[in-house]
């Protein structure tokens, strides 16, 4: 899956597709750390040649491409479009119109020439060709004799040669080997009559159908990668470890900043048999409060950055949600305990003002205020209903003032969630092994459906990383516990 897909044009050449290669690409350069951040201190700069350069990040890409698939249950090819009004797509939008015209005015010869009509009959063949599976040899045997070009241009010498039923071939062959999506368009090309717009329309479809056959094959593929994949990631990235001897320094800092945080400081003891594990376990964690802008990501965990990031903002919201319900529930008290739907309700509303906090546009402000005036005017609404006296204002005013103060990252609430919501993914680390879920702290129940995907996510990433990188992982941390045990001496 490491080659580009490619899009015949209708000038007769090829126009590369943006494949998932070039995506990984993006990522890799977006994830890279800028020269400017803070580095430790690493092996000397081994010269390298372009060749090996250029070979390494083959292997890079190719391993970031498998990782993408593999963790990506949503990973698709898709097709490459220039930028809307941008140069690339005016001079393709040229060119095609001045490929369709000439095809055009070829037909409309007396006697018509089907020289360009024939070019796009050899370029159909094959791709209708490349559909087949192995063993589909009658089907490879209809399409060869059908579309046999060298008979097509001799029946177009002799004035014999019938366009409208190769058109209708190509369109049963499409009919065949296209996805259910794609009957619609099938539908469709049966209602053209006319020849140039005909083509034009055979060939959209089958561009859409070349990205249907290739996600086709990532979903195939997908369980068969799994099993290869963990040995497929740890010897590309040994191979490029022996080029870049420094490539785990920003690794070895992770973990060494985590050791220095859950030992306190302190040296470890011999008998701390599980001290690695803690260590490493506290070091994912860390991840999910990474400073993106400020700190060089792991190089072992570099391909599941976005992912981590997702997963720090989806928590940090919902940690927001939370805190707020806890708030609400602990003023109104038994007046709205247990009223059906109000929990979901109120829920709603608070994600809806705060889905835009990670955004640079975002006030935080106006949308807590307009969280606590949205939330009091549901309270009043439903406390009317069921009988009880509205909050007296200063009451409110005290309510809205507690819910406004959540959004400092200080707030003792907020702190609170957070950090039982560590608690909790810690414990869902802990015990993943024993494939049992750790009972969900009080105060989360509002969010414990999505805190628990969440964990799932993480459990997964973490369980893939650890199987690839234990290696590295276990003589790095063997390394940083047997320095402080060298240290206490």
């Amino acid at each position: 899956m490491s080659e580009n897909f490619h899009k015949i044009d209708k000038d007769g050449t090829e126009n590369s597709v943006e494949t998932s290669e070039e995506m990984i690409r993006k990522r890799i350069r977006r994830n890279t750390p800028s020269p400017h951040r803070l580095t430790p201190q690493s092996s000397p700069p081994r010269f390298v040649s372009v060749e090996e350069l250029m070979e390494t990040a083959k292997g890079v890409t190719n391993m970031a491409l498998a990782h993408e698939i593999l963790m990506n249950s949503a990973f698709q090819v898709k097709p490459y479009e220039p930028e809307e009004g941008s140069l690339e797509k005016r001079v393709k939008e040229i060119m095609h119109k001045a490929f369709w015209d000439c095809l055009e005015s070829q037909l409309n010869e007396d006697p018509p020439s089907y020289s360009h009509a024939i070019t796009l009959v050899g370029e159909i063949k094959e791709t209708l060709l490349s559909f087949l599976l192995p063993g589909q040899s009658r089907l490879r045997g209809q399409i060869k004799e059908a579309l046999d070009l060298s008979l097509i241009q001799q029946e177009a010498e002799n004035g014999a040669l019938d366009i409208s039923k190769l058109a209708q071939f190509i369109i049963d062959m499409m009919g065949t080997f296209c996805a259910p999506c794609r009957d619609e368009d099938i539908k469709h090309l049966r209602e053209i009559t006319d020849i140039v717009p005909l083509f034009k329309s055979i060939f959209a479809v089958l561009d859409k159908m070349k990205i249907d056959m290739a996600n086709f094959a990532v979903s195939s593929l997908r369980p068969h990668l799994l099993q290869q994949s963990v040995e497929y990631e740890q010897k590309k990235f040994q191979e490029f470890l022996q080029k870049q001897p420094n490539a785990l320094d920003f690794t070895k800092k992770w973990l060494q900043d985590t050791s220095d945080y859950v030992t306190g400081g302190a040296t470890c003891t011999p008998n701390s048999a599980q001290l690695p594990l803690t260590i490493h376990n506290h070091a994912y964690l860390r991840l999910l409060k990474w400073d993106h802008d400020t700190e060089a990501f792991p190089e072992t965990l570099l391909m599941d950055q976005g992912r981590f990031l997702e997963m720090q903002q989806e928590l940090e919201q919902l940690a927001l949600v939370a805190s707020v319900l806890l708030i609400v529930y602990n003023s109104a008290g038994e007046a709205i305990s247990g009223l059906p739907g109000l929990m979901e309700r109120l829920k709603k509303t608070i994600k809806i003002l705060l889905a835009e906090m990670h955004t640079r546009s975002f006030k935080a402000d106006e949308a807590f205020a307009a969280v606590a005036e949205k939330l009091c005017v549901e309270l009043r609404g439903c406390l009317s209903q069921h009988g009880f006296s509205p909050f007296p204002s200063d009451r409110e005013n005290t309510l809205k003032g507690q819910i406004v103060a959540v959004k400092s990252a200080d707030n003792p609430i907020r702190k609170v969630i957070d950090s039982r919501i560590q608690t909790y993914l810690l414990g869902f680390l802990e015990s993943s092994a024993l494939r049992c879920a750790p009972a969900l702290p009080g105060g989360l129940t509002p969010i414990g459906k999505e805190l628990e995907e969440i964990a799932v996510k993480l459990e997964r990433l973490v369980t893939f990383n650890k199987l690839v990188y234990s290696l590295f992982y276990h003589k790095i941390l063997q390394d940083i516990l047997n320095q402080g045990k060298s240290l206490d001496v």
